[in-house]
């Protein structure tokens, strides 16, 4: 399978999980329903734009791996959470092991995506400097 194809299919399960994830911080009182939102929401169209739009570009591989570093900052901060991971209501409830389970598959998915577009960019080829002249 192409390198190209591997690093899409991984963005758009990241950004599935993340939309995951946010509904899952709403319905459980962590993240309050508001405006914000609308900012995540625009956050995840950059994400999209850049997975599908701009596939195997430069700034299509960067905008990918900023977006899989947050992608894998999610897990890390409900790991290291002052409540715990199963705190409150998730602890009680019926969907913490989807909770759960979309954290570890973000978490999989982010670094999996991490990698591919450091590859993708480090592949690229890179250009001279521009209007340097070369005296000696």
């Amino acid at each position: 399978m192409k390198q190209t194809t591997l690093l899409t299919t991984a963005s758009l399960a990241s950004i599935l999980l993340m939309t995951f994830h946010m509904a899952s911080d709403i319905l459980f009182k962590m993240s309050p329903p508001g405006l914000l939102n609308l900012l995540v929401v625009f956050i995840f169209v950059i994400l999209l734009c850049g997975t599908l739009l701009l596939s195997g570009r430069r700034s299509g591989y960067i905008i990918i791996f900023l977006g899989s570093v947050l992608g894998l900052v999610i897990p890390v901060v409900h790991m290291k959470g002052a409540h715990g991971l199963l705190a409150g209501e998730i602890g009680n409830s019926s969907e913490a092991f989807f909770f759960v389970w979309t954290l570890l598959a973000l978490g999989v998915t982010a670094t999996f995506s991490i990698i591919l577009s450091m590859i993708g960019l480090l592949s690229l080829p890179w250009r001279g400097s521009r209007g340097v002249d070369n005296q000696t």
